[in-house]
C-alpha cells in the first residue's frame, strides 16, 4: 500500500526549512551522545505526535531511522520484509550533506510499506524515546555546565580518537555483559560513556569472535541492539575478570589525562585581596599576612606555613583548601586512566564533589529550534571525564611513602591513583608535617623533583615506569621552622616560607568575642582582661586557639552542674586550669 503525505508542512516548518533539517550527515548522527538524542526525542514529537502520525511518517523515517543506523551505503536506503521506503522532496537534495555518493539517500513524499512493518517500526521508536527520555530525567548525558576556560575535553569521534585499544574496551563491553544479562548498544555505551562510534568497532569484532548474540533489535539499527553473550562470550568475560575486575567507565589515554590536566593547573588562578579576605570571614588575621598569602595562591607554588602549636596554622590551610574548593571553579577529572592496557581509578567520590549538574534542556517543543542546533556534535563533551569542585586532599601524621605510589589491588587486578594525582587540580595539604612515621626528610626527598617540575613518577606492577602531571598547590603546616629542616635544596623548592606569630592582645580579644558570639555566650571584657593579665606573661604566651578551647571545656562545666553557659571568673580560671594547666603565680 503507498500512503502520500499531502498535508501542509507539519508544526509550521515551511518546505525548504524541513529539508534543511533533514540534511544531516548519517555519519555525524550515528552516536548516542546529547546532542543526538535531544534530536531523537525532538524529531519523534515532531513527527509522531503532531497531527497525523501516519502522514509524518517520511519526517520520522528521515530523521529517527537515520539516527539508528538503519542506513548502509552499500545497500537500497531500506528493504525490509519485502517492504521498500524511498522519499525525496527534490531530485537534487539529500539527507547526507557529504559530497560522497555512498552518503545519498533520497527523500520523499511517498512511503510503502506494509501495515504490520509501519507498526513495528513506530513501536521501536516509541521504546527507544521512552527509554532515553528516562534517562534525561535521571542521570544526565550533561553532567556539568561549561567551564569559561574551555578545558572541557571533546568526546571522540573514533576508535583512534579514544586513545584505547580495540581489545581494552571488548574486555569492559563483556564484562559488563556479564553482570547485567542483556543490554542495548545504547545501554552499553551509556554504562561505558563512550559514544556509540567509538564502541561499535569493539561490539562487531565481539560479534564476529561469536562472542555476542544479538537476539533484536535489528530493524531499528545497531544503537538499539539488544545484544547478550554467548557461552564463549561467557568464558571470555571470566577470563577478562581474571585479569581485571574493572567494570565501570571506560578509562581516558595518559596522554589526554595529561593534556586537560595542564591546562586546569590552579597556577593559572586570578586573585584579589577583597576576594581572599571574603574567604577568610570569621578568622582574625593581620592584613601583612594576607599581602604574604594572596602572591603565593596566585603564583600555585609551594607554600610552607609555620609557627608554635595553636597559632592557627591548620585552620587557616584548611579556609584556603575551601576557598579553593568553593571558589576556585571547575575541573574536569576523569574516572580512570589507561596505561598499558592497565586501569588506574582516579575518581574518589570521598574527595571529588561533582560541580553543579546543568539539565539539558528539552528542545521538543520549541519550534523555533534552529536549524544549527539539531546539527551540531563538535562541541559535545566526553562523559569520561566527571566536572568537579577544585579538589582538596588533606593528610596529617598517617602519611606514608606508601600513600604516594600507586596502590595495585591484587584481588581486583587494577590501580588505585596515589593522594597527590587525585590532589591534581586543587591542593595537597600536609598537616602536622614533621609528625608524620617516615623522617621528614624522606618525605622531603621523595618531592624534590615533583615540586622542581612538575612532573612525578609512578611505576606499574610490571617495572614500568611512566610520568604523570604534578599540577597542584602543595601546602605544608607544620611546627618546625625552615631553618629546622636543614635541607637547602628542598627549601629552594618551596618559593614561600610564611610565619604565623601568636595573636597580639587585641587579636586575643577579638577572637575570645568572636567565640563567644558562636555560642550565644555574653563577652565580658574585663574578664578578658583578667585571664591576660593572670594567665599569660612573656613565657606563656596566648595562643589563637585558647579561647575556643577554654570556653569548650567552660561550656561542659555548666553544663554538667545544670546552670546556663555563661561567663564568670570562678569558672573561667576552672576551666583554664582544666585545659590548659595551673594559672602562673596560683597557690598549689
Amino acid at each position: 500500500m503507498v500512503r502520500e503525505n499531502t498535508s501542509k508542512p507539519v508544526a509550521g516548518f515551511a518546505r525548504n526549512r524541513l529539508t534543511r533539517i533533514l540534511r544531516l550527515r548519517l555519519d555525524k548522527i550515528g552516536s548516542w551522545r546529547h546532542g543526538n538524542v535531544e534530536r531523537l526525542r525532538y524529531a519523534f514529537r515532531f513527527g509522531y505526535q503532531s497531527g497525523s502520525s501516519r502522514t509524518a511518517l517520511p519526517i520520522l523515517r528521515a530523521i529517527v531511522i537515520p539516527f539508528l543506523g538503519i542506513w548502509n551505503s552499500q545497500e537500497e536506503p531500506c528493504r525490509t520484509a519485502g517492504a521498500a521506503m524511498s522519499f525525496g522532496t527534490d531530485e537534487n537534495q539529500s539527507v547526507s550533506g557529504s559530497d560522497s555518493p555512498a552518503h545519498d539517500v533520497p527523500l520523499g513524499d511517498t512511503v510503502e510499506v506494509s501495515d504490520e512493518l509501519y507498526e513495528k517500526i513506530l513501536r521501536q521508536v516509541q521504546d527507544l524515546h521512552e527509554s532515553v527520555s528516562a534517562e534525561l530525567k535521571g542521570e544526565s548525558l550533561v553532567e556539568g555546565s561549561r567551564s569559561d576556560s574551555g578545558n572541557d575535553p571533546i568526546a571522540p569521534a573514533s576508535l583512534e580518537e579514544s586513545g584505547l585499544s580495540l581489545g581494552l574496551i571488548a574486555d569492559l563491553a563483556v564484562k559488563l555483559l556479564y553482570l547485567n544479562g542483556t543490554l542495548t548498544g545504547f545501554e552499553i555505551a551509556r554504562h561505558l560513556k563512550l559514544p556509540f562510534s567509538v564502541l561499535q568497532p569493539s561490539l562487531d569484532f565481539l560479534k564476529s569472535e561469536r562472542c555476542l548474540d544479538v537476539p533484536s533489535g535489528e530493524m531499528v539499527g545497531p544503537l538499539s541492539y539488544r545484544y547478550h553473550l554467548t557461552e564463549y562470550g561467557r568464558t571470555r568475560a571470566r577470563e577478562a575478570f581474571d585479569d581485571c575486575r574493572y567494570v565501570g567507565p571506560a578509562p581516558v589515554s595518559l596522554s589526554s589525562y595529561e593534556a586537560i590536566c595542564r591546562r586546569q593547573a590552579p597556577r593559572g588562578l586570578q586573585l584579589s585581596e577583597s576576594a581572599l579576605t571574603d574567604s577568610l570571614k570569621g578568622l582574625v588575621v593581620d592584613r601583612s599576612l594576607l599581602q604574604r598569602l594572596g602572591p603565593a595562591l596566585c603564583g600555585g607554588q609551594a607554600i610552607y606555613l609555620y609557627g608554635p602549636p595553636g597559632s592557627g596554622k591548620t585552620v587557616l590551610a584548611r579556609a584556603l583548601g575551601r576557598m579553593f574548593h568553593e571558589a576556585g571553579g571547575e575541573i574536569s577529572l576523569p574516572y580512570a586512566v589507561a596505561v598499558d592496557h592497565q586501569i588506574i581509578a582516579l575518581f574518589d567520590p570521598s574527595i571529588h564533589r561533582p560541580a553543579a549538574i546543568e539539565q539539558p534542556q528539552d528542545h521538543a517543543h520549541d519550534h523555533e529550534l534552529s536549524t544549527s542546533s539539531l546539527i551540531r556534535s563538535d562541541d559535545e563533551r566526553d562523559l569520561r571525564w566527571r566536572k568537579v569542585r577544585r579538589p582538596v586532599v588533606i593528610v596529617g601524621g598517617e602519611l606514608t611513602l606508601e600513600m604516594l605510589e600507586l596502590k595495585f589491588h591484587e584481588s581486583s587486578g587494577y590501580y588505585s591513583a596515589p593522594l597527590h594525582m587525585k590532589a591534581n587540580g586543587g591542593i595537597f595539604l600536609i598537616d602536622d608535617f614533621g609528625r608524620q612515621l617516615v623522617a621528614p626528610q624522606r618525605l622531603l626527598n621523595r618531592w624534590i623533583l615533583p615540586l622542581e617540575e612538575r612532573t612525578d613518577y609512578l611505576t606499574l606492577a610490571t617495572g614500568k615506569k611512566f610520568a604523570i602531571p604534578f599540577e597542584q598547590l602543595t601546602l605544608f603546616s607544620s611546627n618546625l621552622s625552615p631553618h629546622q629542616l636543614s635541607d637547602d635544596a628542598f627549601l629552594r623548592r618551596i618559593r614561600h616560607k610564611i610565619g604565623i606569630t601568636p595573636p597580639t592582645e587585641k587579636q586575643y580579644r577579638e577572637i575570645f568575642k568572636a567565640e563567644c558570639e558562636r555560642r550565644a555566650m555574653k563577652y565580658d571584657d574585663w574578664l578578658v582582661t583578667r585571664l591576660l593579665s593572670q594567665c599569660y606573661n612573656p613565657q606563656i604566651s596566648p595562643k589563637r586557639s585558647d579561647p575556643r578551647d577554654l570556653l569548650e571545656v567552660l561550656d561542659s562545666i555548666c553544663r554538667f552542674r545544670g546552670v546556663k553557659p555563661h561567663l564568670s571568673e570562678k569558672i573561667l580560671f576552672e576551666a583554664y586550669g582544666e585545659c590548659l594547666g595551673t594559672p602562673p603565680g596560683a597557690e598549689e
